[in-house]
């Protein structure tokens, strides 16, 4: 079954490590008959970093970054096809993708089976640099999904997910720092492997109870040939509170180990043929807790416009710790290469959206 119509308006914060995004986001989607729906996505950040690892190689910055999505999707009896091209651009990195998708209901609607494709063509440039010659990075996707009705109480779904990458991977302003024979600390680019395949596994779950709420975990391994694996952890608990409110609660933890070529201090310059000091790649853990307070309500509260069937309102909060273990903190003075302190910081995500059903 296709969606239904329904336009959502999302306004959507992050304030953490020094880097401040915001923006809105607008979704439309629109059936026409019973076997075709299109959507369409607009979405901007408005992006401040002086993060850690900008404040430590450049000067802070500003930029904005929008993208726009178009989507269709054809229902056959019990198979649904889609298709979506997406835009994204900032003044330093253009991002253009097209993603093909199919699902099929079997079994009475029980099971339902998914696959997915999608390919992508990045273009990298680095700002005020004339002799920086464009890079380019091609990207595919593979997708395949398996949810179950277990009973009346228990869905689970399984997905897997293969990514390849190959180009210029490595971002055109970070450095890595090593070790001189006086102590004194040097700085030299970094340097990527030009291809990257990463595989990662999910299984999600949700549990109804008698009186409406709802139990919901996930699991999810990631691996890739840089040496990365990673595991994270979702358990959440939904609660809903006189017909139209309902509340949600979750925790996720996540830990990952470094890439292989990654080293927070190197020992010289060129040590090695691949060089990393992106925390990103590094060793940390993660904790984070979230909330979110909907509230439904029906178009007959809004008399005036009657091509409103029903909506929503949502206000979602999650607070992020990130404590890394091989990554150190620059801006502390003071101590010797390789001894300051370990970095760690936290992030304010807020999200306010409507969606409206017409």
């Amino acid at each position: 079954m296709l969606p239904e119509d329904r336009a959502d308006v999302l306004y959507h914060s992050y304030d953490g490590g020094g880097v401040e995004v915001s923006g809105p986001s607008v979704l439309v989607l629109k059936k026409f008959g019973e076997s075709v729906a299109v959507s369409g996505n607009y979405y901007v950040d408005t992006i401040s970093s002086a993060s850690i690892d900008v404040v430590t190689n450049a000067s802070p910055y500003s930029e904005e970054r929008t993208k726009f999505s178009l989507g269709a999707s054809y229902l056959h009896h019990n198979t649904t096809l889609s298709l979506a091209v997406t835009n994204s651009e900032e003044n330093d990195y253009i991002a253009n993708s097209a993603n093909f998708g199919i699902s099929t209901d079997m079994f009475s609607g029980l099971t339902t089976v998914s696959m997915g494709y999608a390919i992508g063509q990045d273009e990298v440039s680095r700002n005020y640099d004339a002799l920086f010659t464009p890079k380019q990075i091609d990207r595919q996707n593979y997708r395949l999904g398996l949810t179950q009705v277990v009973s009346k109480d228990l869905v689970l779904n399984l997905q897997f997910e293969t990514i390849t990458d190959e180009g210029y991977l490595n971002n055109p302003y970070r450095t890595v720092r090593y070790l001189n024979p006086d102590n004194s600390v040097g700085r030299q680019e970094e340097v990527y492997p030009a291809t990257r395949t990463s595989h990662a596994a999910a299984i999600r779950s949700a549990y109804y109870l008698p009186y409406r709420a709802a139990l919901h975990g996930e699991y999810r391994f990631f691996t890739d040939s840089w040496g990365i694996n990673a595991h994270s952890f979702e358990v959440g608990y939904s609660h809903p509170w006189q017909e139209a409110w309902l509340f949600d609660l979750k925790y996720r933890h996540h830990t990952q180990q470094h890439a292989d070529f990654y080293s927070d201090l190197f020992p010289y310059p060129d040590a090695q043929n691949f060089l990393a000091r992106d925390k990103e790649l590094s060793s940390f853990d993660s904790n984070s807790f979230g909330a979110t307070v909907s509230y439904e309500f029906n178009g007959d509260r809004w008399q005036r416009l009657d091509f409103i069937e029903r909506g929503s309102l949502n206000l979602a909060y999650e607070y992020i710790l990130f404590d890394y273990a091989d990554y150190r903190d620059l801006t502390a003075t003071g101590h010797l290469p390789g001894e300051e302190p370990l970095y760690s910081f936290g992030a304010h995500v807020t999200q306010l959206y409507l969606s409206i059903w017409f």
